[in-house]
């Protein structure tokens, strides 16, 4: 736990504490009258409903769309379903700045709606909802729908036979089995939308703002830290409230249910209404996910083929946004990523490896420690860092390896998820038995663990890369403009006006979606647990 802890201690917690230091205290005197002060604002109060609203709303939403589709594929087998899998998940790797430049291209001045229709939804609530439910319909499908494949059906048929209707029967029967599941899932994408930040920041306007674009506004434009530092505890805390809610549903989970094989309860859709159920599941696949994203595409090639793309190799086309050509950005990410990924790897393998050989409320708690980052401001974060590592021995406000550290922490959650449930799954016997054998500990490791949790070590390297390659919110106030990353590069170029910016922005989030789509159509090769569960 020592790595981890100190990583978490160095990289996390102290640049979050100056900058709540910084905020809250006054000639060496804490202030906490300021929480008063700050919350007693009437832009504030507008800022936590908002964030607090559309959080429910885009979790309701979510729910409505993609429960249908969890039962598709969970129950149902028919042609292309591993392939239809993984597409409906690629929008939970993108990067926030690719879904909000999507969904600009569909709703926004001169989209697909303005076009046909003469409509437009962006700087309104429903383009950041129906973002929302985009990015967060995989984890619905995949949590709801990895359990719902492993429920014995038997259950509910035996319901049937005793007299109870279809409803009836899933009612009583399964749905208080997916209960927790269902609850796990709802709790997070309300986090995910909760501390929303670039879907928000893209299609909000300056009408609506999150906690997390709040922090943002406050600390890079009005420098109030102040105000910064009050919001942020305020997040950090509804933070640690969801996440101690979705470990008890979980564990509420693990204990309760006996599974079977998902092979064992797929079957081929028949009859009218099942078939009907299937092609509304697509159809909403084709118009909330596929749309978007083709969309985003043919927006990129503007009507003049790759006109966009060859202005991205061009640093005088760009020398008001850029020290260089945008195309480095790609270059760049894809470095600052696998350092993230080597990073995360590590922090979280050892984090993984020690949450399997303790108990007890400590480990729970440090467990709660690797998920903060998912939840708390990115933002205070990648400023924090810009504060406190400016002097020996971790003066690194100027070294490139800052931007790789801010990615690696919101790798290193998904690299504990991924390899937690397989190294829990190893048989503790077969350590022993090569101990018994002479085996040292770390050749025990190499000779019984790792080809065990190989697969899994690949996944979530995988799923590091993908976050670290779209990481935004800490990103944007260290990368250095000679060295932009693909989401700030993205993010600068749609900050300024002209068709020539905004093509080369949706050229740009074209070669990152590509780039994540192909990482998650690896992992789906080659993860062993087909319940697709996050």
């Amino acid at each position: 736990m020592a790595v981890p802890v100190a990583f978490f201690a160095v990289f996390f917690a102290y640049p979050v504490a100056a900058i709540v230091g910084r905020g809250l205290k006054a000639d060496g005197v804490w202030q906490f009258g300021r929480f008063g002060e700050v919350l007693a604002r009437p832009e504030i109060r507008d800022v936590l409903w908002f964030t607090l609203w559309q959080a429910l709303a885009s979790t309701a939403l979510t729910l409505l769309i993609a429960l249908p589709g969890a039962y598709v594929f969970a129950r149902f087998d028919f042609p292309g379903k591993q392939v239809l899998r993984a597409v409906v998940t690629v929008p939970f790797v993108l990067p926030t700045v690719v879904v909000g430049t999507a969904f600009l291209a569909l709703l926004g001045r001169g989209g697909l709606l303005d076009e046909l229709w003469g409509v437009r939804l962006d700087t309104t609530v429903w383009a950041i909802l129906l973002a929302h439910v985009f990015f967060n319909y995989a984890v619905v499908v995949r949590t709801v729908g990895g359990l719902w494949a492993q429920l014995d059906p038997r259950q509910e048929e035996a319901a049937r036979v005793l007299g109870a209707s279809r409803f009836t029967a899933w009612r009583r029967v399964t749905l208080p089995a997916l209960a927790p599941a269902v609850a796990a899932a709802a709790l997070m994408v309300f986090l995910f939308t909760f501390t929303s930040f670039g879907v928000v920041q893209i299609l909000g306007g300056p009408g609506f703002s999150t906690l997390e674009v709040e922090i943002y506004r406050q600390t890079a434009q009005l420098l109030a830290l102040p105000t910064a530092a009050v919001l942020t505890l305020v997040q950090l805390a509804a933070v640690g409230a969801i996440l101690a809610v979705h470990a008890w549903t979980v564990r509420r989970r693990e204990r309760a249910l006996k599974l079977v094989d998902p092979a064992q309860t797929a079957r081929r859709p028949s009859g009218a209404g099942q078939w009907t159920l299937l092609a509304g599941v697509l159809l909403s696949v084709l118009l909330l996910i596929l749309l978007p994203l083709a969309v985003l595409v043919e927006r990129s090639l503007g009507g003049s083929g790759l006109a966009y793309y060859r202005a991205l190799t061009s640093a005088d086309a760009n020398s008001g946004t850029f020290l260089v050509a945008p195309i480095e950005a790609i270059g760049n990410s894809l470095r600052y990523a696998l350092v993230a990924t080597l990073i995360a790897l590590v922090v979280g393998g050892l984090a993984a490896a020690a949450l399997t050989r303790r108990a007890g409320r400590l480990v729970r708690g440090f467990d709660a420690l690797l998920m903060l980052p998912l939840g708390v401001s990115a933002v205070t974060v990648g400023f924090g860092f810009l504060i406190t590592l400016d002097k020996p021995p971790l003066d690194l406000r100027t070294s490139w390896i800052l931007v790789p550290l801010a990615q690696a922490l919101v790798g290193v959650p998904f690299v504990v998820r991924t390899m937690l449930p397989v190294l829990r799954a190893v048989d503790a016997r077969l350590r022993e038995a090569a101990a018994v054998l002479g085996a040292s500990p770390l050749r025990a490791w190499r000779e019984v663990d790792f080809p065990l949790v190989r697969r899994a070590l690949l996944v979530a390297a995988g799923f590091a890369f993908a976050v670290s390659l779209g990481e935004f919110g800490a990103t944007v106030f260290i990368a250095r403009p000679d060295n932009p990353t693909l989401p700030v590069a993205v993010a600068r170029l749609l900050g300024r006006s002209g068709d020539l910016n905004y093509g080369q922005a949706m050229a740009l989030s074209t070669i990152l979606m590509l780039v994540c789509a192909v990482s998650l159509l690896l992992l789906e090769r080659i993860r062993t647990d087909r319940s697709g569960e996050f």
